[in-house]
């Protein structure tokens, strides 16, 4: 029985189809959820896409932290289901307060394109145990609202749990502080990160292969649990 990986889709989320093949080419079931619905449908983790949800209104993920399937997801990831916010999902993460800190406008007030290295910081949560600590990956990154922004607080405690999952290398192409690309919550189970490892699983389109651990991290996880139910 493969692990099945629910992908939300919200009004303007743009990236789902690209997450639900990731999931597929990592060997797991990728599941369509939408934003309206109260079930989860028996998944044992779930992707909150990128793209511009609610048309990005009032501040991005703003809205669509109010999604009623949102509810469960937040319920579910206190007891520890495994979720991954790409992006605008990283955005709704944390506006739902499941991750610390906020994305701000990006440095320069520009959006930015390309593909980014990213240095994988913690290999230990759900998402990342595919990866040796330290590892170089090449992902794409597409942002105008990326700029991870937090106090000093927040970040000086992020950094002292290990809770910075990726970092920008070779430049910040959005300001983030500290060079932060993706954090996690004190246990694991829930990861965002700004760039986007769903467009780097092939070869055709992909300028690496580097983003399918992410999936293949928690299958493995999965099939170690057998469920997260």
């Amino acid at each position: 029985m493969s692990a099945r990986i629910g992908v939300v889709t919200f009004p303007g989320t743009l990236d789902d189809i690209d997450a639900a093949r990731a999931v597929r080419i990592g060997g797991a079931e990728p599941v369509n959820l939408w934003h309206a619905d109260e079930d989860l449908a028996g998944i044992d983790a779930v992707i909150l896409p990128g793209g511009f949800s609610y048309g990005d209104y009032l501040r991005c993920g703003a809205i669509s932290r109010f999604a009623p399937l949102m509810t469960r997801v937040i319920e579910r990831a206190h007891e520890g289901m495994p979720v991954l916010g790409i992006c605008n999902g990283f955005q709704i993460l944390c506006e739902s307060h499941l991750l610390p800190g906020a994305l701000a406008r990006n440095d320069g007030l520009h959006f930015v394109c390309r593909d980014q290295w990213l240095r994988v910081e913690n290999s230990n949560t759900a998402w990342t145990t595919a990866y040796s600590p330290d590892s170089e990956i090449l992902v794409p990154l597409k942002n105008g609202e990326g700029r991870f922004v937090a106090d000093d607080y927040t970040l000086d405690q992020l950094e002292g749990e290990g809770r910075v999952v990726f970092r920008y290398l070779r430049g910040n192409p959005n300001g983030s502080y500290r060079d932060i690309a993706g954090i996690c919550n004190e246990n694991g189970n829930v990861v965002g990160l700004m760039p986007h490892p769903e467009h780097a699983v092939e070869d055709l389109t992909g300028p690496s292969l580097d983003g399918v651990g992410l999936i293949t991290s928690v299958i493995e996880n999965y099939v170690a649990q057998e469920s997260f139910a």
